[in-house]
Formats: C-alpha cells, sequence, structure tokens
C-alpha cells in the first residue's frame, strides 16, 4: 500500500494537467474573485455642468472630487454637450449646479443640485448617486457647522436610459456576450481535436486542401448555427425579459456576427493546441469562463480592479463587446460611437484565424 501511494504521488506529479488543476485552476479564481468582487466604486468618470460658478459652487466641486470616489474628466459649458458625453460613455455622472447657487444658499437657504446618471448598470448607478448624495449632506454641514439654519442642497436625481433600475439592462447584455463566446468557442474547440483522435487529421494534412480552407471549412457552419442561436437569445431577451433594441437591429446583426465569427476562429485556435477533445474542452471552460465573466466588466466595474487586472481586461473580447452591445440595445448609438471596439474584435478574429493557419502550417511541414 505505501509503494502504491508513493507511485500514485509520483505519477501525479509528473502530469502537468492534474497540478494545473489542483493548483493553477484553485489560485486562479481566488485571486480574480478577491480582485473582482468589489462593489465599492473609485476613480468615477465625473462632469460638471457649473451654471453658477461662484465661490460656494467651486467648493462642493472640490467637496466632490477631492474624495477620490470621481474623477472630472471635463467642465461642460452648455446643456447641449451633454447627450454626446454620455452616448460617448466619456462620463458615467454629470452634476449640474443651478445659476445664483451660492446666492440661493445665502438668501432662501436652500439651492438645486441635479445629478444625472448612466444607469445601463443600475447597480453603479445607485451606488454612485448614494456616494454623491452622502457627500453632499457633508457638504451642506461644511458651510455651516451649526446644528441650526444649516443650508439645504436638494439632488435631483435623474437616471438615463434605465430610469427604472432594471437590472435586465445590466445581466441581459452580459449574458448574451457569455453564452456566445463559450457556445462558440467551445463547439469549434473539440472539431479539430476529434479528427485528430479519430485518427482523419492525417488525411486532411496530406490532402491538397489549404489550411485556410480546412479552418473556413470548419467555421462556416458553426457561424451558421451561432448566428441562428444568437437571433433566438435576441428574441426571447425582447419578448421574454422585455429588453429594449433602442438603436439599429440590421447594426445589432452584423456585431454579434462579427463577434462570433472571432469566437469561433479562437475555438479553431483552441483545437489546434489540444490533442484531445477533453483538453480542448477543459481549455475553453478555464480560458474562456472565469475571465469572460469576471473580467467583461458586465457584473463588476473594471475601474474597481488592479491595474494590472485593467490592462488584462483589454485582452477580454467579451468586454468590447459588451459596450457595443449596451451601446446599440440601450442607448441607440451608431457605428460613429462604436467603430473603435469593433475594430478591436476585428483584430482578434484576424489574429486568431492567422495563428491557427501557422499552427496547421507548422504541422505541414
Amino acid at each position: 500500500m505505501k509503494g502504491f501511494i508513493i507511485k500514485e504521488f509520483l505519477q501525479i506529479l509528473r502530469d502537468k494537467r492534474s497540478l494545473i488543476i489542483l493548483f493553477g485552476i484553485p489560485i486562479m479564481q481566488i485571486l480574480l474573485f478577491g480582485f473582482a468582487l468589489k462593489n465599492e466604486i473609485r476613480d468615477v468618470p465625473t462632469s460638471v455642468l457649473d451654471k453658477s460658478k461662484d465661490e460656494l459652487s467651486r467648493q462642493l466641486i472640490h467637496k466632490l472630487t477631492s474624495t477620490g470616489y470621481f474623477l472630472l474628466q471635463e467642465d461642460l459649458q452648455s446643456e447641449k454637450e451633454i447627450e454626446d458625453a454620455f452616448r460617448k460613455g466619456k462620463i458615467k455622472q454629470l452634476i449640474v449646479i443651478e445659476n445664483d447657487f451660492g446666492a440661493k444658499l445665502e438668501k432662501e437657504n436652500k439651492a438645486n443640485v441635479q445629478i444625472i446618471l448612466d444607469a445601463s448598470n443600475p447597480n453603479t448607478a445607485s451606488i454612485i448617486n448614494s456616494y454623491t448624495s452622502a457627500i453632499i449632506r457633508d457638504f451642506e454641514s461644511s458651510i455651516n457647522p451649526l446644528p441650526v439654519n444649516i443650508p439645504s442642497v436638494i439632488p435631483e436625481t435623474q437616471m438615463r436610459y434605465n430610469p427604472e433600475l432594471q437590472s435586465v439592462f445590466m445581466f441581459v447584455p452580459g449574458l448574451i456576450t457569455i453564452i456566445l463566446m463559450l457556445v462558440s468557442a467551445m463547439m469549434t474547440s473539440i472539431s479539430i481535436a476529434r479528427e485528430k483522435e479519430l485518427g482523419t487529421m492525417e488525411v486532411l494534412l496530406v490532402s491538397p486542401v489549404k489550411p485556410i480552407q480546412i479552418i473556413i471549412g470548419k467555421v462556416v457552419p458553426y457561424v451558421l448555427l451561432s448566428f441562428l442561436s444568437a437571433i433566438t437569445i435576441l428574441v426571447l431577451a425582447f419578448t421574454t425579459f422585455q429588453m429594449p433594441i433602442v438603436g439599429n437591429l440590421v447594426l445589432l446583426l452584423a456585431e454579434s456576427l462579427l463577434f462570433i465569427v472571432m469566437a469561433l476562429s479562437l475555438g479553431i485556435f483552441i483545437s489546434t493546441v489540444a490533442n484531445s477533445q477533453q483538453t480542448a474542452m477543459l481549455m475553453s471552460m478555464f480560458a474562456l469562463l472565469l475571465p469572460s465573466i469576471l473580467l467583461s466588466g458586465f457584473i463588476f466595474p473594471i475601474k474597481n480592479m488592479p491595474e494590472i487586472l485593467q490592462y488584462f481586461s483589454n485582452l477580454m473580447p467579451p468586454k468590447w463587446f459588451v459596450i457595443i452591445i449596451k451601446n446599440i440595445m440601450i442607448k441607440g448609438n451608431g457605428i460613429g460611437y462604436i467603430w473603435k471596439e469593433t475594430l478591436i474584435i476585428l483584430g482578434f478574429t484576424i489574429f486568431f484565424i492567422a495563428l491557427s493557419i501557422k499552427k496547421f502550417k507548422i504541422r505541414l511541414e
């Protein structure tokens, strides 16, 4: 029995895949969850429209921006700039200070401040609103520390894009992204691995078919099936969860098709690396599931994470598709607002296809 146990220990230590499952996955999970699962906010991109420009309004702005929770992006000069700032995603919050703010506080003992929030992520918007309201209450006390005649700053909150703060606005775009990513990548990741296990890969490699033709032949059927799946998901989101589609439906479908092709090309690359269907499945789950959920930004704000994870999140294609789908479905933006994210996903697609072809060429040599 002693010799058998020692033999099992040695076998496990020699098996790199077992060590990764035993130690690598738990370490990765605890690090990702530990750093990503944070509900507090910091460095929220905020703009100010100060119509008063007096001493008290400047004190209020300084009070808000000196806390570390908000990062001042720019001072807007007119209400015409508000819509464009939110549509471009430059800001998550806008503070509008009314005319004669200081004079009204001194004479009437009250003044209004409008808080406009991007509520496409309702949880984040609620937290930002709570933080801002608390800072305004503290500002009131700092003006007059006496318990009587404390000036009253009345905050008026406006939630843009999701006035009722429905959680479906946050979850549906993220779930669409994760489902398309995992299903598309996993379907193709086992395709070439299956050819290897069945022994038919050698036939493909010695045939006159070029690597690019093999890859296109593998991808095209899954593109059509995954696109039908995407349409089904969107129909369910619209009919069952009442998720609005404010923007152009054709643009939404085109972006979904591009994302599907990218996910399928990633799956093809994984299948060229893996030696078996089981390995391909494990690689797909390990490499895609947790990072896609935690680092795509659809649940946990990326701004709250350490800088290294913020940079790493840029390598996650789901992050860019979540931005695209929210811009189209919730904000009604066109290609002019999402061209950058579209080019990034296109770049990922070309990159994964090129890697897959290179892997095939290595085998052919």
